[in-house]
């Protein structure tokens, strides 16, 4: 069993997202070793309470849960990262930051550009200004970043891409903590993504929604997702950003695969504002200062104070696209299976999800 995690002081900032709950479920294993403390940071007590009532053992009630929280190992802590007083107090004696707070819908980022701004870049720097102004004794925080960050097009991708700016750079002013990033592709049914949209559509019969056939896209679950956080965090350098080698797919076979031998149509319905044909995981300008780590890529900054030597090291000779090697239908029937993706129940005429 790894053991980096044993005694550590966690937070993780928009811990009740889908990537947050994953992480905590995971960190909760024990399979890292045993924290001493788990903060779950959030503005919205709604999903709060709900990811409380998922950890609730059936003997002990609400109130209990509620009023002893400070004293429980999972802790749940409402605050905003916007607000540097939130995060400062947040920040307080923990060890490690996992930053997957974020507005992340890219159409939602399009036409409210300046709220994606104050939640995925001021939110960033906040994290590092409560650090570095009240000497903070935090060890490693780690960035939740994003393919669209490669070559951005879109709001949501342009933040995400300051984002990682700021917390890369913040090892310069901060040396006595390690700040890290981690970028990957979309994750398998979390929320907001397309799968969930699909299982609604062909609930109701359909017409399934394509925007464009022949768009591929990065597939990751939830728990590759969050290796790719350990990962990093066990052998991540100051300023990297840590891309995990992940397979790729049309959406319409997405679709195709989750409609199976039902009689339900497909509607394309154009590409939207903001989107890419093909995403881009790491860009012709970083591969220059990327090397292979396992089955990852790690990107050191473009700042020279905190790269190291690469030679014989790099391993890329052009851009990583979601369009360089594309799962087939057959493949990607196979990757939603091995995620448990294709549970249809006919009782309840819904698929059975959903972490």
């Amino acid at each position: 069993m790894e053991s980096f995690l044993e005694g550590k002081r966690i937070l993780v900032t928009g811990g009740t997202g889908s990537m947050g709950k994953t992480f905590v479920r995971r960190v909760l294993s024990g399979e890292c070793g045993n924290p001493e403390k788990i903060i779950v940071f959030s503005r919205d007590e709604g999903k709060h309470h709900q990811m409380r009532l998922e950890y609730l053992h059936r003997k002990v009630s609400t109130e209990e849960v509620t009023y002893n929280n400070f004293k429980n190992l999972l802790e749940f802590r409402i605050g905003d990262v916007r607000s540097y007083q939130d995060v400062s107090s947040a920040c307080k004696d923990v060890d490690i930051v996992i930053n997957a707070a974020a507005l992340k819908q890219v159409p939602s980022c399009e036409y409210f550009p300046y709220q994606a701004l104050l939640t995925n870049c001021l939110g960033a720097e906040n994290i590092v200004r409560a650090i570095r102004e009240n000497n903070l004794k935090v060890e490693i925080v780690v960035g939740v970043s994003t393919d669209k960050a490669a070559k951005p097009v879109n709001v949501m991708g342009m933040t995400k891409a300051i984002q990682e700016r700021i917390f890369t750079t913040a090892n310069i002013l901060n040396p006595s903590t390690k700040f890290m990033c981690v970028r990957y592709g979309n994750v398998l049914a979390s929320r907001g993504s397309v799968i969930p949209l699909f299982y609604e559509q062909i609930k109701n019969g359909g017409p399934v929604t394509l925007t464009v056939p022949s768009m591929t896209r990065f597939l990751i679950s939830l728990d590759d997702a969050v290796d790719t956080i350990f990962a990093v965090m066990k052998n991540g350098n100051a300023g990297e950003t840590f891309v995990p080698n992940a397979p790729s797919a049309t959406v319409e076979n997405i679709a195709k695969a989750l409609i199976g031998h039902r009689e339900i149509g497909i509607s394309v319905t154009g590409i939207r504002p903001g989107e890419k044909m093909h995403e881009i995981m790491i860009s012709e300008e970083e591969i220059n200062h990327c090397y292979s780590i396992g089955d990852y890529y790690a990107i050191q900054s473009m700042l020279p104070e905190l790269q190291g030597s690469l030679e014989g090291k790099i391993s890329l000779t052009k851009e990583y696209s979601s369009n360089d090697e594309v799962l087939d239908l057959k493949g990607t029937i196979g990757l939603l299976k091995k995620n448990n993706l294709l549970n249809f129940s006919k009782k309840t005429n819904e698929f059975e999800l959903l972490r």
